[in-house]
């Protein structure tokens, strides 16, 4: 018998206490939290600059020729009594590309083995928290589906962290349902060990506006080497289930190639609907991922495959 990848199970002791401990440490750990999203954010926020497009807002950006058939009202008069030709003052783009970032905390995230450096649960809400920080410093407005509005505000990073410690809800691994508007962009952080049709469904569902998105799996290192041997119990931190291995290095193989099949099943998926898919592992910097993000989100979308050349993505054992 071999674990499935929608039920990963993990070794009872340590990783399990965090496991079912961190959801209820959340809010005390989160000051920690919010600085390093901050000292991350800011390794890339420096020399960052709008997205200088033409659009509604306050700034100005250029003047440029009147458009035979443009309404008369856009021509600006002061500048066009300077020259011959006609002008339309154009403002710097304020609308508000809306980026929604859904930051996985079921209980599952909150695996930790010896072999990575922070709980999943911790790496995705660092991520996360440093991911709106740089869209926000860029013009963009970040909200979370089921819980913040979109917002430009420069405390995001404070009203995302109120929003999740104060949310009573429960701990789903995939956003509820919303429908995001056809110039948004979707970022689902999840350790995705859910039934594939719902990983399916979801996706679709939030591709069907016309939305643009980006799934990364954040993973711990363990559930990629599957680094068990001998006799071992393994927990579901979900569902509180548990198996007994006699010799858990025989389950290696088969593990292997049901967690790849399951992210090929994915892949596919998102490959399908022209989003974008990446493995993140916990013992990989957090800023690896930040940057890549950083790189995908408002960039036009790749013809053929949309796999993340950035991140290297890590073989499973044979």
């Amino acid at each position: 018998m071999a674990v499935e990848p929608r039920r990963i199970f993990y070794h009872d002791g340590p990783a399990v206490q965090r496991a079912t401990g961190e959801g209820r440490t959340l809010a005390a750990s989160m000051p920690r939290l919010i600085l390093e999203a901050r000292r991350i954010a800011a390794t890339i926020i420096h020399g960052l600059h709008g997205r200088r497009r033409a659009g509604s807002g306050e700034n100005f950006w250029q003047y440029r020729r009147f458009v035979s058939g443009e309404p008369a009202s856009r021509v600006d008069w002061r500048r066009s009594a300077r020259d011959d030709h006609l002008y339309v003052r154009e403002q710097e783009w304020e609308a508000a590309h809306t980026v929604w970032i859904w930051p996985d905390r079921s209980p599952s995230m909150a695996f930790a083995s010896a072999l990575g450096r922070e709980t999943k649960l911790y790496r995705t809400l660092v991520v996360a928290l440093a991911l709106a920080e740089v869209l926000v410093e860029g013009g963009e407005r970040v909200g979370i589906p089921g819980l913040m509005r979109p917002t430009g505000s420069r405390a995001v990073i404070e009203r995302m962290a109120q929003a999740i410690v104060h949310d009573r809800g429960a701990r789903a691994s995939l956003p509820p349902t919303f429908s995001p508007s056809p110039l948004a962009e979707v970022v689902l952080l999840s350790d995705l060990w859910s039934e594939i049709d719902d990983v399916r469904r979801t996706i679709t569902q939030l591709c069907g506006s016309g939305a643009r998105g980006h799934v990364v799996q954040i993973v711990d290192p363990a559930e990629e080497t599957f680094p068990y041997w001998g006799r071992i119990e393994f927990v579901e931190p979900e569902g509180g289930g548990r198996v007994t291995a006699g010799r858990a290095e025989i389950w290696r193989t088969d593990y292997a190639a049901r967690v790849l099949r399951h992210r090929a099943e994915i892949r596919s998926e998102t490959d399908r609907l022209g989003w974008s898919f990446a493995v993140h592992r916990t013992d990989r910097p957090a800023s690896e991922l930040l940057l890549a993000l950083h790189a995908r989100i408002g960039a036009a979308p790749a013809g053929g495959g949309t796999s993340w050349h950035a991140l290297a993505e890590p073989r499973m054992p044979a």
